[in-house]
This record gives structure tokens, C-alpha cells and sequence, in this order.
């Protein structure tokens, strides 16, 4: 078949086009989340194996003391003493106390108390046993204060998130960023932890639904999340290019009529 010929003409514009969808496109299964392994449909998932975010130095703590003596119990409330809203996040950072290098959080009247690789369940109750010495009938109440993640790669809206919550998963800190693109490899995510021997890297498949029993479905304080591009991301197309498919359409068009 010549190629200058009607229906040569034709031929080469139909191919044109599926090779620029096909460049165009990336495949639905590729964009589908928690996509089920087995035959059988699960709808029920435990995860039992959650880690639990330890105190590092550099962490600073939120600490608030309730007690019948209010006027003694704001000697341990920083927020008494500077006069702060809490509701800022400047002054939430001013109204707090930090772990040193040593790992020791130094707290007034009380002094210096280890709280180096504790939960914060654990720096809490021995808080709370330093403040019993001194009030009786209290309460307290200890949150960590520099919750970050970081997002970036693949994603609408990369950022370093501050998180005001005890636990979120790795969907809802996706879903912060503005969800990850068409063009994000969601079979390899790469989530980056800090260890004690060092950060490690972990590939996340979130197109599977073992995701959610995994150790790694919940994001912990400084962890990041890193979005990969799918391969070839450089050859293929944000939008579908009808003012390139019209134009190389017009070109050949005009070349069959120059030839005839």
C-alpha cells in the first residue's frame, strides 16, 4: 500500500493517534488503590503491629497540669508564665519544653527527667508521679508538639505537613498533599524513617490492600514520604495535545496534496 495514497493517508493519521493516547495515558489498574490479591473479598483489617513513636532529643513537649489548686498548678504551665495563645503554632512551640541532646526534658520546681526513647505514655506517667509530690488530685496532660511529615514527589501539593493529631495513616497524609498524580508510581512509595542507627528507606505498595496491616500504613513524627515518578513520565503528556494531533493531521493533509 503506498503510503501517499487515500487510504495510506488514513492509515498513518490512525496510527498518529493511538500512538499519542498510548503516550498520553497511563493504565487505570497503575491508578487504583488497595486493589485485593486473593479471589475472596476481605472487608475486615487489623493491624497489630503499629509501631510507637519514641521521645528523640530535639523533640519538645506540650505540658499542661490541671489540679483543685489551679493558682499552684500554673507554676508548671509554661503558658501562665509568657502570657501565650496555644493556639498559634510559634506559640505553641514557645509554651513547651524541649528534650535536650542528653535526652532529659528540664521542667520547673521538678528539674531534669530522662524521657530519651519513652513513649509519650511513658514520659507521662513519670511526669505525673514528679507532679504528685508537689499537688494532689491533679492532671496532666503531654503532647508532642513538632508533629511534621514531609511530602514530596508525585503528589499535587508537596509540602511539610503539621499533623494535630495522635495517629494518621498514609492515605490521609496523601490526601493532605492533594493525592498523588497520574503519574505517580503508587506500587513503590518510598516512606523514610528515622532510626536510631540511622534514617531507612521502605517501599510501600499502596496498590495493594496489604498496605493496611502493614507496620508501615501509619506515619510517625519526621517521617517522609516520597512519590516516584512512573517510568517515561518525561515522554508522556499532562493533557491529551488535540492542537498537536490537528496540527501533524493539517501536515500530512498538506503533503498529500503537494504530492498529487
Amino acid at each position: 500500500m503506498h503510503l501517499f495514497t487515500r487510504d495510506g493517508l488514513w492509515a498513518l493519521v490512525k496510527i498518529a493517534f493511538v500512538i499519542l493516547v498510548m503516550a498520553s495515558c497511563v493504565p487505570m489498574k497503575k491508578q487504583i488503590y488497595m486493589q485485593q490479591a486473593d479471589a475472596e473479598a476481605k472487608d475486615t483489617y487489623i493491624v497489630d503491629n503499629t509501631p510507637q513513636y519514641t521521645l528523640q532529643p530535639g523533640n519538645n513537649l506540650y505540658l499542661r497540669v490541671f489540679s483543685i489548686d489551679e493558682e499552684q498548678a500554673q507554676f508548671f504551665n509554661l503558658s501562665a508564665s509568657t502570657g501565650g495563645n496555644v493556639y498559634y503554632d510559634a506559640a505553641v512551640y514557645l509554651n513547651s519544653y524541649s528534650v535536650n541532646e542528653e535526652g532529659y526534658v528540664e521542667l520547673p520546681f521538678i528539674g531534669e527527667l530522662f524521657v530519651k526513647g519513652m513513649s509519650l505514655e511513658e514520659a507521662k506517667d513519670i511526669i505525673q508521679e514528679k507532679v504528685n509530690e508537689y499537688l494532689i488530685n491533679t492532671m496532666i496532660i503531654v503532647k508532642l508538639v513538632n508533629y511534621n511529615v514531609t511530602v514530596v514527589g508525585e503528589v499535587n501539593s508537596p509540602a511539610q505537613i503539621k499533623i494535630y493529631q495522635d495517629r494518621i495513616n498514609i492515605y490521609e497524609i496523601l490526601g493532605m498533599a492533594g493525592d498523588m498524580t497520574t503519574y505517580a508510581k503508587r506500587d513503590e512509595v518510598l516512606l523514610i524513617r528515622k532510626t536510631e542507627n540511622g534514617s531507612k528507606v521502605h517501599k510501600l505498595n499502596l496498590l495493594s490492600d496489604e498496605i493496611l496491616e502493614s507496620e508501615f500504613f501509619y506515619i510517625m513524627p519526621d517521617d517522609i514520604v516520597y512519590v516516584q515518578p512512573v517510568k517515561g513520565k518525561n515522554f508522556a503528556m499532562q493533557q491529551f495535545p488535540y492542537t498537536l494531533v490537528i496540527s501533524s493531521i493539517s501536515l500530512i493533509i498538506a503533503i498529500f496534496a503537494l504530492v498529487q
